[in-house]
């Protein structure tokens, strides 16, 4: 059991399918008592739904619809059946998607997934993720501190105070998106200092083989967690290193994009997931990512389904810098300055840096409209981005506001 949470992650595969199975019709309908749930599965018996074969006849529900429903019915649009008193805290994700948190241990179910990149009681952790509104600390501070773990509230920016604190506190261990553990790592070489960090769960960007080498060869073991801010941790890489193993308590599917209907194992598809949080039931909720099963049971002992990890998104909205980008804030961006044409959203790599380009075409080509719109850029997907004005129709005529050009 050393090597594992807990005796759950051992299970035959059959029993947790079976236990699985058995726990569906009551989910669900714990879920109906929410007027939205109530509507979305009305004609539905929940009492039937006991295999996946039926659980893949129910709806979908695309997050990407979240918030237009959110805000012609808020703040939740009716998914919630409990009292809004009943949870712990309430936030906000780019979207805007807003998302209440249960008033339970570790409500994320993060745990699991920072025990198997090898974090452990006492181990002090540096949570460079997110306080401010959005969930991203917390998912990772409440799973620290159930594992029994000290946590540093540390948050992103601030680099040269973020090395003071490591340099008196000397953390063993860092949460945060690959990308700012490069960054404190560079510093630490540039400033001459020693980092006590040794292990990592990094998550919300890509983390690309070669930035894996590099943070491998400054003595940082760090692992990958796929998670999101309406679900927690989904799923998590494990020292076997082959793929990801589902978390405990969620329900994967994958299925074929733009549609409900299971694809078979091994082909890429969406992912759709079924969690089995009694507050906050989530039934078939469609991420807009990509992924395949993994055959096979992982050489690290857990027995869980097994994802190849993100392989990029089943529409157009992607990920940069751990945070999502929409095609409808592009769109409002657009409606912001009316003397743009058409827009496209580049997304690269430099550096093992997310980089943001927002193509335009416009008549004018000042410095001060190109401004104008990155401050706009800016205040809409709360990332900064350049600007490059292009001249009416030399954008491709493809339909296509987001390309993600990152090569790995």
């Amino acid at each position: 059991m050393a090597n594992h949470y807990d005796s759950l992650e051992t299970r035959d595969p059959e029993i947790r399918e079976r236990e699985l199975m058995d726990r569906l019709p009551a989910l669900i309908a714990a879920a109906m008592k929410a007027p939205a749930w109530a509507k979305m599965l009305s004609g539905f018996d929940s009492r039937s739904v006991t295999s996946r074969a039926a659980l893949a006849k129910l709806p979908v529900l695309r997050k990407a619809d979240l918030p237009g429903m959110q805000k012609r019915d808020p703040p939740f649009a009716g998914f919630l059946s409990d009292p809004i008193s009943s949870f712990g805290r309430l936030y906000t994700s780019p979207g805007p998607i807003y998302e209440p948190e249960s008033a339970v241990t570790d409500p994320w179910r993060s745990a699991r997934s920072m025990f198997a990149a090898g974090f452990r009681k006492g181990d002090i952790v540096h949570n460079t993720f997110s306080y401010h509104l959005v969930p991203g600390g917390f998912i990772l501070d409440s799973g620290a501190r159930a594992l029994g773990c000290v946590v540093i509230p540390a948050g992103p920016g601030n680099t040269e105070q973020q090395l003071e604190i490591i340099e008196h506190l000397k953390p063993v261990a860092y949460t945060g998106t690959p990308d700012f553990l490069k960054i404190l790592l560079d510093a630490v070489r540039t400033a001459g200092r020693q980092s006590s960090i040794k292990r990592a769960l990094v998550s919300g960007a890509a983390f690309p083989p070669s930035l894996q080498e590099e943070v491998k060869n400054r003595g940082v073991d760090a692992y990958q967690s796929y998670a999101t801010a309406d679900l927690g941790v989904v799923a998590f890489e494990t020292a076997a290193r082959e793929g990801m193993v589902v978390n405990e308590d969620v329900l994967v599917e994958i299925v074929r994009p733009g549609t409900g209907d299971p694809v078979t194992d091994g082909e890429v598809g969406e992912v759709v997931v079924t969690s089995f949080d009694p507050h906050h039931p989530w039934i078939r909720l469609a991420l807009g990512d990509l992924t395949a099963v993994l055959k096979g049971r992982s050489p690290c002992g857990r027995t869980n389904m097994r994802i190849r990890g993100w392989m990029g998104r089943a529409d157009q909205t992607t990920k940069v810098k751990g945070m999502f980008v929409r095609p409808d804030q592009i769109a409002e961006i657009a409606k912001r300055h009316p003397e743009l044409k058409r827009l496209r959203l580049v997304v690269t790599r430099e550096s093992e840096q997310d980089v943001m380009t927002l193509k335009a075409e416009s008549e004018k080509t000042e410095v001060a409209l190109a401004n104008a719109v990155g401050t706009t850029l800016q205040m809409v997907t709360k990332l900064k981005g350049q600007v490059q004005l292009a001249a009416p129709g030399s954008l491709p005529n493809d339909g296509k506001v987001i390309s993600d050009e990152r090569t790995n």
